[in-house]
């Protein structure tokens, strides 16, 4: 067995950087977060080349003093904490005095400072985590870090990294975040030269959503605000209607620490229960406040995961504060003062009548009358006691000769004059169908197809087909299951890219900023599906052409369902299989839509000829009743 022994300084450092920094967002964090609890109303991030080429974070802190520059890159070295009951009440985003230590372990680092007392700044450099001297130089109020050549020292970390465009779009969701967390701050993010955020920091946190998320969706917000048992919610929840696509909305905070919670979560969509489509999420920007005693941020490296002391009160309290901003938003349209609130409203007496279903069907769908007092052919038809068909001239009548069909009675005489003349003969014109017993030239009737083994009894609930067969079995059948699994197996099948429609109106599409780049990352495989995306800017997606059997209103969250599979750590393979299920299930008819009964015999034949037996996503397509089984529930067997 080997022997035992210390690891050198500088591999642990290496070591505790893979633990920090895991890719250039996560510097980003780690700065910004350090310039927010320096006091900072205003932070800048810079990023060129995805942040393998530079990072630049500007802020107008309290600054570091000169002497202490050296130990702020030591491990373990922090303004924040003192002693052992500082665990307990952690009220910074930073604490751990790693950071900096791990940030500069695997990458060039230049940091200049100055504190407001101080007439001038200073500046050190570190390589590899080896700090330089600590030189006097000219420097604003604040600090500017700036990180060159990430992971130059450890290629292997290189390799995992992703492209530029991905690696920009997770920094750009980490300065969201931390701009919702912390509107009275103002942010800015520049991306390769380009301004792709800022926000006011007015202090208002609608101002920071409509920044940070956009337009669209700081329009479709509800506001929150409750609590209970010392815990506090605040912010914005969506509205039933408009809810998402997937779960990348959904911003949850503690302390003003962003994080990642499944029990908020949870809390949020059951206050949703019955109240939003299946298959959506609400979206949300939820500050929760509670002590800092009871929630525990030391349990995750990247500090993006919290325990709570106590579970139960922080779920009721998201629970019951977005149960309550839904009902209060929520309700029936009320009728005007004085109003029957059990009659239908009828502004044009004179032309609507109202009259509810029952006397309707008592009145054997009469057509409605003119009111009393007037006759149908006065009836508003009259202008200063004079009618408008007498003041208006009759159109000449005209009287053109038709060609007759085959086998019918001669043409009419056309009167010309005092003489009647025949019309010019016409050739006759072909049938649309021809009588019995004749065929048109060039063509063969077509053989009568042979009876189905089975027959339709009909539809249920506008979902499941029933129908049964000669043995005498009964099949509940799944129409959109069965309707989703032929589309993937046509998909799938499909050796060429399928047919387009272009919208008339491109549509812009928000999934957020990370989501945009992942699907602007992946153009090529959009329009090997049928899409034609383009990027529009600030996080949104232009797209002019769908897949031509896709409804052009589900485009949106057809692209924000593929995001979130473009998200998922898979292969290639499992990632084009993942988005042909997206693609079928949302080109696929729905449960309870009207079916044509076409359509239904088009999809039984396919589930009985065994065809089509379980959905992409592996749950039966047709359920089966044997005549036994039926005859047993009734107590008949």
């Amino acid at each position: 067995m080997p022997h035992i022994q210390q690891l050198p300084p500088h591999v642990a450092d290496l070591i505790a950087a893979g633990e920090v920094v895991e890719r250039p967002a996560s510097v980003v964090k780690e700065l910004v977060e350090n310039a927010v609890d320096a006091g900072a109303s205003a932070v800048v991030a810079e990023l060129r080349r995805g942040g393998m080429g530079l990072i630049r974070v500007t802020d107008n802190g309290c600054g570091i003093a000169r002497p202490e520059l050296p130990a702020a890159f030591l491990r373990h070295a922090t303004s924040k904490l003192r002693g052992p009951e500082d665990l307990g009440c952690i009220g910074t985003l930073g604490f751990r005095g790693e950071a900096l230590a791990a940030i500069s372990a695997v990458s060039r680092v230049e940091i200049r400072t100055r504190r407001r007392e101080d007439r001038t700044g200073a500046v050190l450099r570190l390589e590899g985590g080896v700090p330089g001297e600590v030189e006097e130089a000219g420097a604003p109020e604040g600090t500017t870090i700036l990180v060159r050549d990430l992971f130059y020292n450890t290629p292997a970390r290189l390799k995992f990294m992703k492209k530029d465009s991905a690696e920009t779009a997770a920094a750009a969701g980490l300065m969201q975040h931390l701009a919702l967390s912390h509107p009275a701050v103002s942010f800015k993010f520049i991306k390769d030269g380009q301004e792709a955020l800022h926000t006011p920091g007015d202090g208002r946190l609608d101002s920071a959503v409509y920044a940070a998320l956009g337009r669209d969706f700081a329009r479709s917000l509800l506001p929150v605000e409750g609590g209970g048992d010392g815990v506090r919610v605040s912010g914005f929840v969506t509205r039933p209607l408009q809810g998402r696509g997937s779960r990348a909305m959904q911003v949850f905070f503690v302390n003003g620490r962003f994080i990642k919670s499944q029990l908020l979560t949870a809390a949020l969509e059951e206050g949703y229960r019955n109240q939003i489509m299946k298959g959506r999420f609400p979206g949300c920007v939820l500050a929760v406040t509670l002590p800092a005693a009871q929630v525990d941020v030391n349990v995750h490296p990247a500090k993006t995961q919290v325990k709570f002391a106590r579970e139960q009160a922080v779920f009721d309290a998201v629970y019951h504060t977005v149960l309550d901003s839904l009902a209060r938003q929520g309700g029936p349209v009320s009728p005007p003062p004085g109003a029957d609130p059990g009659k239908t409203l009828n502004p044009r007496d004179d032309f609507f009548q109202s009259m509810d279903a029952k006397t309707y069907r008592d009145q054997g769908a009469k057509p409605v009358s003119p009111p009393a007092g007037r006759s149908l052919s006065a009836w508003n038809t009259e202008r200063g006691g004079t009618r408008l068909s007498d003041s208006v001239p009759p159109l000449p009548r005209r009287e053109t000769p038709f060609p007759p069909l085959r086998g019918d009675a001669p043409p009419p005489v056309v009167r010309q004059g005092p003489e009647e003349t025949p019309p010019k003969e016409e050739p006759p014109l072909v049938p649309a169908i021809p009588r019995a017993g004749e065929e048109l030239p060039g063509q063969e009737a077509l053989e009568p197809q042979e009876e189905a083994p089975w027959r339709i009894a009909g539809e249920v609930l506008r979902t499941y087909i029933v129908c049964e067969d000669e043995g005498g079995c009964v099949y509940l059948i799944d129409k959109h299951a069965a309707h989703e699994r032929i589309n993937f197996d046509r998909l799938k099948a499909a050796l060429e890219p399928p047919m387009r429609q272009t919208l008339l109106t491109p549509a812009a599409v928000e999934p957020g900023r990370e989501e945009a780049a992942l699907l602007l990352e992946n153009l090529p495989l959009l329009e090997e599906f049928g899409f034609s995306c383009e990027d529009f800017g600030g996080g949104a997606v232009l797209v002019r052409e769908v897949p031509a059997d896709l409804d052009a209103a589900d485009a949106a969250a057809t692209l924000e369902e593929i995001a979130a599979k473009l998200r998922e750590g898979r292969s290639p393979a499992e990632r084009r299989e993942a988005l042909l299920h997206t693609m079928a299930c949302k080109a696929a008819v729905k449960g309870g839509w009207k079916s044509d009964p076409a359509e239904l015999r088009a999809l039984v034949s396919k589930v009985q000829s065994g065809e089509v037996k379980y959905c992409p996503h592996g749950r039966p397509v047709a359920v089966k009743l044997t005549k036994y089984e039926l005859e047993k529930m009734f107590k008949r067997a």
